[in-house]
């Protein structure tokens, strides 16, 4: 499955979606919503102490490996009680995915998983489009994944512009080398406490993985400090090898939830005893 394919698709619903709710209605639901937490000094701040920040993920399934595992087909994926168990564990937010037909997520776990645990909730999803970013602030998101390889530079500054405006934080991706010198000089805008620069170890349009590209990349930015590497850290020797390079910050989900204790998964990688689970 390609980005091409999952964008094209995300644009084909969203025309039906935003004919059955109009912006107006989220902009009521923010209403009575509070400040969103603060996602990005989160995020930040472990590295004053040497730690490594985990963005820690929810995640059903992928188009490419189909169900995590098996049971996540029915109730036993909570994103509650995932979300509770990465909180006990060391989590410095959450990153839960929303896309329902691509990733079995849903918007409404935003909320859940808010609701279960005091960490920062970041909506990752396919978000090429204003009204998606009005809609992940009114259900709850602090804050928002672009992808730079969906979006041309005009529609990626305004979603940006209009993030900030509601107090969401970006994590803008990237993947390619090209695509990161094209973002680089936007990398704090429009305020730098508002943006963070993810780099993806996979390739969206092959799905191969591969460590070293957040290791290259990083080259390329002059403050490592809003770096988050993505995909394919398994263990703490992968966190070792990224703070070589400057990256104390990371995305991690696939191999979390392969585990029947992601939270205990979570403890593991940053290398310190699991919490025990509520009986």
């Amino acid at each position: 499955m390609t980005l091409e394919t999952i964008v094209a698709a995300t644009r084909r619903d969203l025309e039906r979606a935003k004919a059955q709710t109009p912006i107006e209605q989220f902009q009521e639901m923010i209403e009575e919503l509070g400040r969103p937490r603060n996602f990005f000094t989160a995020v930040t701040a472990p590295r004053r102490t040497g730690r490594t920040a985990v963005i820690a993920e929810i995640k059903r399934k992928s188009p490419s490996a189909g169900l995590i595992r098996p049971e996540y087909a029915g109730d036993a994926f909570d994103p509650a009680l995932i979300a509770q168990r990465y909180h006990a564990n060391g989590a410095a937010a959450i990153s839960c995915l929303t896309n329902e037909a691509f990733f079995g997520g849903s918007i409404e776990y935003i909320h859940r998983v808010r609701d279960a645990c005091p960490l920062p909730v970041l909506r990752k999803d396919f978000i090429v489009d204003p009204w998606q970013v009005w809609q992940s602030r009114a259900f709850g998101a602090d804050a928002i994944l672009l992808i730079a390889e969906c979006l041309n530079d005009s529609e990626l500054l305004d979603l940006m512009i209009l993030a900030h405006e509601l107090q969401l934080t970006t994590l803008v991706e990237v993947h390619s080398a090209e695509n990161l010198l094209r973002l680089r000089p936007h990398v704090g805008f429009p305020a730098r406490s508002y943006m963070l620069l993810g780099i993806n170890n996979r390739d969206l349009r092959t799905m191969k993985v591969d460590l070293n590209h957040s290791v290259r990349l990083a080259d390329l930015v002059e403050d490592r400090s809003v770096v988050v590497s993505e995909s394919g850290i398994r263990n703490k020797a992968d966190l070792d090898r990224l703070r070589t390079a400057g990256i104390r910050s990371v995305l991690v989900g696939e191999s979390l939830m392969r585990d029947a204790d992601p939270g205990a998964a979570l403890a593991r990688l940053l290398g310190r005893p699991p919490a025990q689970a509520d009986a």
